[in-house]
């Protein structure tokens, strides 16, 4: 078996990750179920190049774990044997990625047009953004809150009516550049915030009482690079001093309990937590716009996939954050909510226990700064599609996210006096 995993890492030498065409390539999801079976995987990940999708990074795998990764289409037999030889729990999570990538797309027929039921690039969003501000000018206005390090606007929504003294709610996506449902659900909410206000009770209500800023892409260059380059990146494009690497995690770059566990000080991992807390232009504009306004914001919600999780603090420690009852209270109730819709089911509860302990998360940060209410969304699914959630899914998946976001929203409006 050892002989194996050496005559793989052979074949990988030339390989690359960063291929634009992922034909061939497959994702397996194993089961370690002991500590020899971890170390298995640690010498897999060793050997060659393995793209880790849950968890995060080979340092975070342990017994009894849910572990999906991606390996190159020249390695997939050689992989599947030594899992097969090893006795490792295994399946066959996707087995042409390219097929899966090129499925996600429900139509070839692409046109320029922003559509909600669509992933759109970032020069649509960018359109997207200027429209439904200058079409709703009396709820949304549109800001820039810095720039990229690739120097493209970042750009913020302010959703709610006008009025002084309001309390405010946080809401950003797209922190990792493949995640693409997570941009969806942003313009979505904004979507139903303009369309049902002045129709909907609970909508006109909040929108009247609390502001809403929504960041829809937080991470703008890596997500402009997962279209026209590699659909599979992650980080930040920032150039990191030394290395050839390229990029930094964002959700590992802020300063909470930064790069002490689950983060990684390799600039060429994918769980880079930078060359210091705030070291990329884009955590830095997003944590100093919130530093400004602590006063008002008084819920931080973050928005990734997958997993269908709906996680709060602490993940950087085990320890409990003191808010943990209510916490744990609202997002039982948060996650009976989206499962109300079409039965989709969520675990909840603080980030290091539910899933793994990681440093340097954007949620950690923003409850640490005093915003008690933060929260972050693991959305759909569970690993059939992982990160190449079918378009089809778009619609049912914010729906359902909505009612989650909206009851939290209620329930911080009904908790703030």
């Amino acid at each position: 078996m050892w002989a194996l995993l050496v005559l793989i890492g052979a074949a990988a030498a030339s390989a690359h990750l960063q291929d634009s065409t992922f034909d061939g390539q497959k994702v397996f999801r194993v089961i370690p179920q002991n500590d020899e079976q971890v170390e298995i995987i640690n010498s897999l990940a060793s050997n060659i190049q393995v793209d880790f999708w849950q968890p995060d990074s080979v340092t975070l795998v342990r017994p009894k774990m849910q572990v999906d990764f991606r390996v190159e289409a020249s390695e997939a037999f050689e992989v599947e044997d030594l899992l097969k030889q090893s006795g490792l729990e295994y399946r066959v999570l996707i087995a042409d990625l390219q097929a899966a990538l090129d499925a996600q797309f429900d139509s070839r027929a692409r046109t320029a047009a922003h559509s909600y039921e669509k992933y759109n690039d970032w020069e649509t969003i960018v359109a997207w953004t200027a429209d439904i501000a200058a079409q709703n000018p009396d709820l949304v206005s549109r800001s820039v809150i810095g720039e990229t390090y690739e120097g493209r606007p970042i750009y913020l929504l302010k959703v709610g009516k006008s009025s002084p003294n309001k309390k405010a709610i946080f809401i950003d996506c797209g922190f990792h550049a493949r995640e693409w449902i997570s941009p969806a659900f942003c313009q979505w909410f904004v979507k139903e915030a303009v369309e049902t206000y002045g129709k909907d009770t609970a909508t006109t209500t909040l929108l009247d009482k609390l502001d809403f800023y929504v960041l829809p892409v937080v991470n703008i260059d890596g997500y402009v690079y997962t279209w026209t380059t590699n659909r599979m990146w992650r980080k930040t494009r920032s150039k990191n001093a030394g290395s050839i690497c390229i990029g930094t995690d964002p959700n590992r770059n802020f300063n909470a309990g930064w790069c002490t566990i689950g983060a990684s000080k390799n600039p060429c991992d994918s769980t880079y937590c930078g060359s210091a807390p705030e070291s990329e232009k884009e955590t830095k504009a997003l944590a100093d716009f919130i530093r400004e306004h602590l006063s008002t914001i008084k819920a931080y919600l973050t928005i990734h996939s997958y997993s269908q999780l709906l996680l709060f603090p602490y993940s950087y420690t085990y320890k409990l954050p003191s808010d943990y009852q209510e916490l744990n209270t609202i997002a039982r109730a948060a996650s009976e909510q989206l499962r109300s819709l079409h039965n989709t089911k969520y675990t909840y509860g603080p980030g290091a226990e539910t899933i793994y302990a990681a440093a340097g998360g954007s949620d950690d940060w923003a409850y640490d700064q005093g915003i008690k209410y933060s929260f972050t969304f693991e959305l759909r699914d569970t690993g059939r599609y992982g990160f190449l959630l079918p378009e089809s899914q778009i619609k049912p998946t914010c729906e359902e996210t909505l009612l989650a976001v909206k009851y939290i929203a209620n329930y911080v409006l009904n908790h703030l006096y």
